[in-house]
C-alpha cells in the first residue's frame, strides 16, 4: 500500500500533465500534501493555509510573483498564467520558501482550473489502492493504446483523463479543461448517430471525424445492460485487434471502479445529507453533526437552493441533475469558506455558510447563480444570520420561506433573504393556515366572487385594478381596458353587490387581504 499523501503536488501534475499545468520553478518536496485551493485577491489579507495551491489571478511580472512567494511562504504551489516571468529573484524566493511555481495554459480559465483542482483533491483517498483510481486507469489505457484517453459518464462529463492530451485536437483540450464534452461536439455525435451506435455495441467503435478533429475510438462501459459511461481515445487510425481487446478488457475494469465509486459516493452523500439535516433541525446532536462535517459553529447563514427549469421525465436524470446542482453549490460555498457545507435534502440543496451578515450571504448566492447559469436555472433563499448553532434551525426556516416566495413569483435566477420577502412570506403562511383549516371566502369578497361566477362578470378584477391603482380611476380603467365612465359605473355596482363602502379603509384592506389569500 502506498504511503503517499492523499493529494500531492506530484500526483496533481501527473494527472493533469502538460495539458493544463507546467512546472516553471521546481521547489520543495513534490510529495508534500496539497491541502486546498485558494484564489489570490489583492483586496484581502493573504493568508493561505500551509500546503495550499495559490491561484495568482492577474499576476504577471516577476516582481509580483516574488512578492507573493514572500507573502505565502507555506503554500505548496503558486499558479500563474503562462508565459511565467521567472528571474533570479523568483528562483531564490521559490527555493527559500519551498513553493513550486506553476504555469497555467493560456487556454484555461481560472474558474476551470479551480474546479478541476478541487475535483482532483476530492477524488478520494489515494493511498487506498492508488493503482486502481480512475486517473491511473486512464493512464494505463493510454499506454496500452498509445493514445490520449478520457473516461466519461453518460452525460459526457469527464471523470478522468490520461496524460498526453496536448497531442489531441482542440475539441479534446476543451473537453479536458471544461471537464465536459462541449455541446457542439455532443450535438455532432448525436446527429451522426454515433452515441446510439456506441451504446448499442459491446465492442470498440471507430469514428471518423471531420475538420481539425482527430478520429476517435470509444467503448461503452457497462454493468450488465446498464450503461455507466464510456472510454474515448483520440487516434489517427483504427486500433489493431490486440489493442481493441485491451480496450474491451479495460472497460470491464473501469466498470468495476465506477460501480465501487458510485456505491461509496452514494453512502457519503447520504451520510452528509443526514448530518446536515441534523444541524438544520437543531437540538440534540447538532453540535456533534457539525463537528463531523467540519462546520463553523458561529455566524452562519442557511442557503436553500432549488432548480426551477422544467425537469426531465426520466427520474434518474432528474435526480442526477439535482445532485450535480448540489455538488456545484458545495464547491462554490467551499471556495468561499473552508468550514461551509452543502447537501441535497429532498429536492432542495441546502448550504450552511459562515458569514458575518445575511447581505454577504445573498451576494454569495447571487454569484453562485451566475456561475451555474445558463446550465442550471434556480432560485436561492437566504435565512437570517445565526449567531450560533442553536439558531441555525430558524435560519433554515427563513431560507425555506424566502425560496418559496421566489418560486411562487415564478422567477428564476433570483436570490433573496427573508427580510426582503417578509410580507409575502407572511401572506403565504396565512394562506396555508386558511387552507389547513378549510376556511373559505366571507363577506363582500364572497358575495362578489359568487356574483362573478353566476353572471360571468369581472367585478373582482375591476376592484383589484382599483385597489392596485390607489383609487386612480384613469389608471385602473386603462389597466382593464374600459372607459373611465364605465369603470366608475362598475365600481358603484360592485359596492352595491358586495354591500361595503369603498371609502372605508378597513373594508378595502379586508378585501385586498382575501384576494391575496384566496387568489385573484
Amino acid at each position: 500500500m502506498s504511503t503517499r499523501p492523499r493529494a500531492s503536488l506530484r500526483r496533481i501534475l501527473e494527472d493533469l500533465g502538460s495539458t493544463v499545468l507546467n512546472v516553471a520553478v521546481a521547489a520543495g518536496d513534490p510529495d508534500t500534501e496539497v491541502t486546498g485551493v485558494h484564489i489570490y485577491d489583492p483586496l484581502d489579507d493573504l493568508a493561505p493555509p500551509a500546503g495550499s495551491l495559490l491561484l495568482a489571478v492577474g499576476v504577471e511580472s516577476a516582481a509580483r510573483i516574488h512578492e507573493l512567494l514572500a507573502l505565502a511562504p507555506t503554500a505548496a504551489g503558486l499558479v500563474v498564467k503562462q508565459p511565467v516571468d521567472v528571474d533570479d529573484g523568483v528562483r531564490q524566493a521559490a527555493a527559500s520558501t519551498g513553493t513550486t511555481v506553476l504555469g497555467l495554459t493560456r487556454a484555461a480559465s481560472w474558474s476551470q482550473v479551480s474546479a478541476l483542482l478541487r475535483t482532483l483533491l476530492a477524488e478520494g483517498e489515494l493511498e487506498e489502492e492508488p493503482q486502481d483510481d480512475l486517473f491511473s486507469l486512464a493512464n494505463a489505457v493510454c499506454a496500452l493504446l498509445d493514445a490520449p484517453v478520457t473516461i466519461e459518464d453518460r452525460s459526457a462529463r469527464v471523470l478522468a483523463f490520461s496524460t498526453r492530451q496536448e497531442e489531441a485536437d482542440p475539441g479534446r483540450i476543451a473537453t479536458v479543461l471544461g471537464r465536459q464534452v462541449p455541446e457542439e461536439y455532443q450535438r455532432m455525435l448525436f446527429e451522426r448517430g454515433l452515441f446510439k451506435q456506441l451504446y448499442q455495441s459491446r465492442e470498440p467503435i471507430y469514428m471518423e471525424l471531420d475538420g481539425d478533429s482527430m478520429n476517435r475510438v470509444a467503448i461503452a462501459v457497462r454493468s450488465g445492460d446498464e450503461i455507466l459511461g464510456s472510454i474515448w481515445a483520440a487516434v489517427h487510425e483504427p486500433l489493431s485487434e490486440q489493442r481493441q481487446r485491451a480496450l474491451t478488457d479495460a472497460a470491464k475494469i473501469v466498470a468495476l471502479r465506477l460501480l465501487r465509486e458510485r456505491a461509496g459516493a452514494d453512502t457519503q452523500r447520504r451520510l452528509r445529507a443526514d448530518l446536515l439535516s441534523t444541524v438544520l433541525a437543531g437540538g440534540q446532536g447538532a453540535a456533534e453533526a457539525a463537528g463531523r462535517l467540519g462546520l463553523a459553529t458561529e455566524h452562519l447563514c442557511v442557503l436553500a437552493a432549488q432548480l426551477t427549469q422544467p425537469q426531465e421525465a426520466d427520474l434518474a436524470k432528474r435526480e442526477s441533475d439535482r445532485q450535480r446542482f448540489c455538488d456545484a453549490l458545495a464547491l462554490h460555498v467551499g471556495s468561499i469558506h473552508p468550514k461551509a457545507a452543502a447537501a441535497l435534502v429532498g429536492t432542495v440543496a441546502y448550504a450552511i455558510l459562515p458569514s458575518h451578515s445575511d447581505e454577504r450571504a445573498v451576494k454569495v448566492a447571487e454569484s453562485f447563480l451566475s456561475s451555474v447559469s445558463p446550465r442550471y436555472e434556480a432560485n436561492v433563499g437566504v435565512g437570517r444570520l445565526a449567531h450560533h448553532l442553536a439558531e441555525v434551525a430558524r435560519s433554515r426556516v427563513d431560507a425555506d420561506r424566502a425560496l418559496r416566495v421566489l418560486q411562487t413569483r415564478g422567477t428564476s435566477g433570483q436570490a433573496a433573504d427573508y427580510s426582503a420577502v417578509h410580507v409575502e412570506s407572511l401572506l403565504l403562511q396565512v394562506a396555508d393556515a386558511a387552507a389547513a383549516e378549510e376556511q373559505t371566502p366571507t363577506g363582500p369578497y364572497q358575495r362578489l366572487l359568487a356574483y362573478d361566477a353566476e353572471h360571468g362578470s369581472q367585478l373582482l378584477a375591476t376592484l383589484r385594478a382599483y385597489l392596485d391603482a390607489f383609487g386612480d380611476v384613469n389608471v385602473a380603467s386603462a389597466q382593464v381596458m374600459v372607459h373611465a365612465n364605465t369603470f366608475r359605473y362598475r365600481l358603484k355596482r360592485l359596492a352595491e353587490i358586495g354591500e361595503f363602502d369603498l371609502h372605508d379603509p378597513e373594508a378595502r384592506f379586508a378585501l385586498l387581504l382575501q384576494m391575496r389569500i384566496f387568489g385573484l
